[in-house]
C-alpha cells in the first residue's frame, strides 16, 4: 500500500510540476495554480489530520515566497511570465513550494534522521529543478554558474528543513 502511494504521490508531483512550468512558459501561470490546488484538496481529504498538512503546507509558503523574492530581487532568477507584482515571487512559483510541502511527509520522509543525506539531495536536485524550468521558458538564469551555487547551498538547506517541518507536522498517518 505504501508504494502504491508513493507512486501515486510521484507521478502526481512529477505531473504538477510540469503543468505549473508548462503554463507559466505560455503565460497561462492559473492553470497550474488550479491543478496544485486540485491536488491539495485531494491531499488533504486523504490526510488523517488534515489540519496538521494545511499547515505545513502554509508554512512552507510563508518561509519560500521571501527566499524566492530575494532570489528575483538580486537578479538571479527573472520570471519573464506569470508575475503579479513586479520583483515578488510569482503565484505559480510558490504553487510548486505547495505540492512540494504535500510530497514531504509521503515521499521524503525517509530522509528524516538522514539530515546529510537531506542535504546532498537539495543542493543537486534543487538547482536541477530549476535549471530545467529555465530550459522549459519558465525562467531566465542570467548568471547560470552564480544562480545554481546559490541555489544549491539554499536547497542544501531547505531540503532538511522542510523534512523537519514535515515530522513536527505529519498529518498523513503514513507509518514510518
Amino acid at each position: 500500500m505504501r508504494s502504491h502511494r508513493a507512486l501515486l504521490y510521484t507521478v502526481a508531483g512529477q505531473a504538477g510540476w510540469f503543468v505549473c512550468v508548462l503554463s507559466a512558459a505560455r503565460d497561462a501561470a492559473w492553470v497550474g495554480i488550479v491543478f496544485v490546488a486540485a491536488l491539495l484538496a485531494l491531499h488533504l481529504r486523504q490526510a488523517h489530520r488534515p489540519y496538521q498538512e494545511l499547515r505545513l503546507v502554509m508554512w512552507v509558503v510563508v518561509l519560500a515566497a521571501p527566499w524566492e523574492t530575494l532570489l528575483i530581487r538580486t537578479g538571479l532568477i527573472v520570471y519573464p511570465h506569470g508575475t503579479v507584482w513586479a520583483g515578488f515571487v510569482p503565484p505559480w512559483l510558490l504553487a510548486l513550494w505547495v505540492l512540494f510541502a504535500i510530497q514531504v511527509n509521503v515521499l521524503f520522509r525517509w530522509l528524516r534522521g538522514r539530515w546529510w543525506l537531506a542535504m546532498a539531495l537539495g543542493a543537486i536536485a534543487g538547482p536541477l529543478s530549476f535549471r530545467a524550468g529555465a530550459a522549459l521558458g519558465a525562467a531566465h538564469i542570467p548568471d547560470v554558474p552564480a544562480t545554481l551555487g546559490v541555489l544549491a547551498i539554499g536547497w542544501a538547506l531547505w531540503m532538511p528543513l522542510l523534512v523537519w517541518m514535515g515530522q513536527r507536522s505529519d498529518g498523513t498517518g503514513t507509518l514510518p
